[in-house]
């Protein structure tokens, strides 16, 4: 179109996957890990690779977080000289201008997509949502959908140390990709938005359709069938009382009415994924099969036989994936955050380092929002605050003067 720019980039793809159209496998990747999407799970995937791979990641000198939900400061994390870098994993929220400055244009962008329903469950129960909003029910998600916008005031929250407004039960998706709470009602804006990450990402996973995403992923970055196995042990799995309703009709069209840009989003990148897996022909599902069969045989050894050092799984060459082995440490591995230490860019920081840039978690900010306390980037800043209140509400110690007897008796009372 006449007078309009055109992208800074042009990602190279793949519409099938074979041996010729994949001569070498992507190695620039930024997993943006969304909060309570399943993500735990993905993230070992991708720290894996890194790994087992050699290559340098951006990390945070102490927790998964670099920074939320701000592009980090320079203190925040690892540098390297050069300021080069392969990979990111943590949780970030996706800043487009600050990634492209740290990594290459070809950096493949990739990202994990939940169910809106699921979705907002799982944040009602992780984030305590119920507290915030005052929800005294057994079924708290069905009081809140019997009408959202009554709760409105309460569900917006400002984290005062970064003038940002997040909202937990409505686009909270949209928000870790980017979108700006205050946008929810602007559905032009999110189009525009939504059509520029579909130009950004390589892939969006879903986790309802989690195994056909990974295979998709294998073939668009050029990986090995090893490479993209993961643990089936469900990773930060909660149970609660509200987790199997089933929502009306009605709160189902008030859900999709709040949660717009989140549905808009998800749906978007659903058609995507069966788009993008539509073209790769009939061998993908034989793939897909061959997968989840491997995965099966891959966790059925781990978890039974790993702490035989001597005994190992020897998976054959197959038309997806050159032989590979399966023995104690890749089962050690394949455990989520075990390879976390191993793939540090440098040296890890000292104790004391680490306890200075360690970032508050949002649960934990929201926790405090609740108790009508401050937020705060830095633990050892909240810290501090509390240490202050707990001196400030501290009573006085009372001293007690010794009684001296009167005059004239013996001090006692008759």
């Amino acid at each position: 179109m006449e007078g309009k720019a055109p992208p800074p980039f042009k990602r190279p793809t793949f519409p099938t996957w074979n041996r010729s159209t994949c001569p070498k496998p992507r190695q620039h990747f930024v997993y943006i890990k969304t909060h309570k999407t399943g993500s735990t799970t993905c993230v070992n995937i991708f720290q894996k690779y890194a790994y087992y791979h050699n290559l340098t990641a951006l990390m945070a000198k102490a927790t998964g977080y670099v920074s939320w939900p701000f592009p980090p400061a320079e203190t925040d994390y690892l540098h390297t000289p050069g300021e080069r870098y392969d990979v990111q994993f943590g949780h970030f929220r996706y800043n487009k201008t600050w990634l492209r400055s740290k990594f290459p244009a070809n950096t493949a962008y990739i990202s994990l997509l939940r169910e809106p329903v699921s979705h907002l469950k799982s944040c009602m129960n992780f984030y305590s949502l119920p507290d915030l909003l005052k929800i005294t029910s057994t079924n708290h998600t069905k009081t809140f959908l019997q009408d959202p916008w009554k709760y409105k005031n309460l569900s917006e929250v400002h984290f005062d140390y970064c003038d940002v407004i997040w909202d937990g039960t409505r686009n909270h998706l949209a928000f870790d990709l980017g979108y700006p709470t205050e946008g929810a009602d602007d559905m032009e804006k999110a189009e525009r938005y939504i059509k520029e990450l579909e130009y950004d990402f390589t892939l969006v996973l879903l986790l309802e359709h989690l195994d056909e995403s990974l295979v998709l992923l294998r073939r668009l970055m050029c990986w090995e069938m090893q490479d993209i196995l993961y643990d089936k042990t469900p990773s930060n799995n909660a149970d609660y009382a509200y987790k199997s309703y089933t929502l009306t009709a009605q709160e189902l069209a008030n859900l999709r009415r709040w949660k717009a840009v989140d549905y808009l989003l998800y749906d978007t990148f659903n058609k995507s994924l069966w788009r993008k897996i539509a073209i790769q022909g009939p061998d993908f599902y034989q793939e897909l099969r061959y997968f989840k069969k491997l995965r099966e045989d891959v966790n059925s050894y781990c978890h039974e036989n790993h702490t035989l050092p001597n005994l190992t799984l020897t998976v054959e060459a197959s038309k997806w994936s050159q032989p590979f082995i399966v023995d104690a440490e890749y089962c050690w591995a394949l455990k989520k955050d075990s390879v976390i230490p191993k793939i540090k860019p440098m040296s890890s920081v000292s104790k004391e380092e680490a306890k200075r840039w360690k970032i508050v978690r949002p649960a934990t900010n929201l926790r405090a929002i609740i108790n009508g306390q401050p937020t705060f980037k830095y633990e050892i800043e909240r810290r501090r605050y509390e240490s202050k209140m707990r001196t400030k509400t501290k009573p006085l110690k009372r001293t007690h003067k010794k009684r001296m007897p009167q005059k004239g008796g013996s001090g006692n009372k008759n």
